[in-house]
């Protein structure tokens, strides 16, 4: 029995017609009704009654045929699955994500994807949400990592993971050995934060605001390896997400009393594109790493959504 064969008598059952299925499979009618009659003899059964031109399946053709069609879609999955594997191995994956996700969630998921599939060339693209959401609607990166909400025509956003946002301090600081720190213990305290453009500088202000204060400022502008730096210099305290505080880095991270402060991690890309095979491959670790967490353990602070 060949495959051949079995696409034979599907495009038959199909069209009732061995000029049509002929056409249809781009195949000579003679070829066709001999390999029909040849299985048709290897079986031992009919599963065919030809009537004037007219074709109707016999009650064995009518048993054999769902074989057949589940056989050829059999096939087709595994050289599906194939075509997905040679992707991941051999793909190319264009990623945005912003400088804090960058440093503090991005690093283990890209270790764990390179691991399994080192052959998947990666690009990586920093900007602030905004500039990340037009660029995957422009075509010119595959995904993003941005914070939500982020509203750009033809992106779709997918929500992921929900982070709290703590104090980052060296471990000597006076906030280091609190429990938990009201936001109006931060009014007059000079601040480290972050360039224009980045949420994290925008939601410390709006908590200082929504304290009832303005914040001192020891340092703005900076990028988030630059702040944690200053930060860990002693030049002030700044409001981080918890995956920015790395094991390697000699800070703490104080929760704020009451409802802690939150963000939302989300994944951009284009509406209605299908994701390319190395796509797939990063977000099957990004979502096993959200999950099992990062190399200590899960990541508290950290909720999957």
């Amino acid at each position: 029995m060949r495959l051949q064969q079995l696409r034979y008598v599907v495009a038959l059952a199909d069209e009732r017609h061995f000029t049509r299925a002929a056409q249809r499979l781009h195949v000579s009618q003679p070829s066709l009704s001999t390999q029909v009659r040849i299985l048709e003899e290897e079986l031992g059964a009919a599963l065919f009654d030809r009537t004037r031109g007219d074709v109707a399946l016999t009650a064995a053709g009518e048993a054999f045929l769902p074989w057949a069609r589940q056989a050829l879609a059999d096939l087709e999955a595994g050289r599906a699955d194939v075509r997905e594997l040679a992707g991941r191995r051999r793909g190319r994956l264009s990623l945005g994500a912003t400088p804090s996700l960058t440093t503090g969630l991005l690093p283990p998921v890209l270790a764990r994807l390179h691991e399994r599939y080192p052959g998947i060339e990666l690009a990586l693209h920093e900007a602030g949400s905004p500039d990340l959401a037009l660029q995957v609607a422009a075509g010119l990166i595959d995904l993003a990592l941005v914070i939500l909400p982020t509203d750009v025509a033809g992106v779709h956003t997918e929500p992921l993971a929900e982070e709290e946002l703590v104090v980052a301090v060296p471990p000597d600081h006076p906030f280091a050995g609190q429990g938990r720190l009201p936001v109006a213990a931060l009014e007059g305290v000079p601040l480290v934060v972050f360039r224009e453009g980045y949420d994290l500088r925008t939601r410390t202000y709006a908590l200082c605001q929504s304290a009832g204060f303005a914040p001192a400022l020891a340092l703005e502008g900076g990028e988030m390896d630059g702040v944690l730096a200053m930060v860990a210099a002693g030049l002030g305290p700044t409001v981080v997400p918890v995956s920015a505080l790395r094991p390697d880095l000699p800070l703490v991270g104080v929760r704020f009393a009451g409802d802690a402060p939150t963000r939302t991690v989300g994944l951009a890309e284009r509406s209605e594109r299908q994701r390319p095979a190395a796509a797939v491959a990063f977000v099957e670790e990004l979502t096993d790493t959200l999950v099992d967490g990062w190399p200590g353990g899960p990541l508290a602070g950290l909720r999957v959504l």
